[in-house]
């Protein structure tokens, strides 16, 4: 197909509240070499763009500066290498930037086919949870059956997506939210869930025998009650700093139980880093998906030009699973 010469997209101003989010007019990005050009039917809402909004994670360099790192659509332009799509081909893809638009490139290798039995609207949701949480569950924190499992923020898109890909590895799995509502959701998929404005987490791991595994969201204070709650060689990784990356902690319990801390950023990968991680995910991942064993909670939609509102919803800690913006 043709390309249009401008498209409409959503930008950030200035650094500051939600309203700096304006509707704008863009020139339509062409395909570099192994990129593909995607026309976006959805894109999906997340954390990271609230920063990059708020001034405090800026794109790598080469990337739009435009928010949004995930969609899904139809691939409409292909660039010199790319040997995996061809226009026509319906896709969700991970993006470094730009997919608060109605057209989006990305490398070829970061896009993936649409699972089976998915629609677009679930699909722009999947990339940006699935890729983060397969490299820091699976491959980064060694998630095996059996083993205990707790994840903080378990009503959000990353909590939903780790409570099922836990559950469906064979873990048993512990979820921590702030109100019953999302308690009853985290239930719903099979997790205990612990409300932590009522009870003590680190106690109800303690009484279970120590987790093995705990993928955090939160740091702050959080970091110390999380290796508390680790049982021996526990690991610990860090994702986001809700709380802050600051924290004192008594690193005995790092010595005396074999403890493991790390963590990860998926942004500023290379290529190749998340070309592997798509590699992964369409062979072990979009399997279980298509099993219905995975799948993807929506919160709420919003039409491109509300994503002021989507980010007002983001920053209110009520929704329960996924955001997705409605671009055509």
């Amino acid at each position: 197909m043709t390309l249009p010469d401008t498209m409409r997209a959503v930008e950030i101003t200035e650094a500051g509240a939600p309203e700096v989010l304006v509707e704008t007019t863009r020139p339509v990005p062409m395909p570099g070499h192994d990129q593909i050009v995607i026309r976006l039917a959805y894109a999906g809402v997340n954390r990271p763009d609230v920063a990059q909004r708020k001034g405090t994670y800026a794109p790598p360099p080469g990337a739009s500066d435009l928010p949004g790192l995930e969609g899904a659509g139809e691939v409409v332009a292909v660039g010199r290498g790319v040997t995996m799509w061809k226009p026509g081909d319906r896709v969700c893809a991970l993006l470094p930037g730009g997919g608060y638009a109605e057209y989006v490139a990305c490398d070829q290798a970061h896009a993936l086919p649409i699972p089976e039995g998915m629609t677009l609207r679930e699909a722009a949701a999947l990339p940006e949870t699935a890729f983060t949480v397969w490299s820091n569950v699976v491959t980064r924190g060694g998630l095996q059956a059996g083993e205990r499992f707790l994840v903080h923020g378990g009503s959000s898109g990353i909590g939903t997506m780790a409570i099922q890909v836990a559950r469906a590895l064979g873990a048993r799995v512990w979820a921590t939210a702030g109100s019953a509502e999302k308690c009853d959701a985290i239930t719903a998929l099979g997790a205990h869930a612990i409300n932590y404005r009522e009870a003590d987490y680190v106690k109800i791991l303690q009484e279970a025998g120590g987790a093995n595994l705990i993928l955090d969201m939160v740091g702050g204070s959080y970091i110390e009650r999380n290796l508390k709650s680790l049982d021996m060689d526990g690991r610990l990784v860090m994702i986001a700093f809700l709380q802050g990356p600051k924290a004192e902690i008594n690193f005995a319990h790092v010595m005396t139980r074999r403890l493991t801390i790390t963590g990860s950023t998926l942004r500023p990968q290379s290529d190749a880093a998340k070309g592997r991680i798509a590699e992964a995910l369409r062979s072990h991942l979009w399997p279980l998906i298509a099993a219905g064993k995975v799948r993807i909670l929506i919160d709420s939609e919003y039409p491109l030009a509300e994503a002021a509102a989507a980010h007002a919803r983001m920053e209110s800690s009520e929704h329960i699973g996924k955001i997705v913006l409605k671009i055509r």
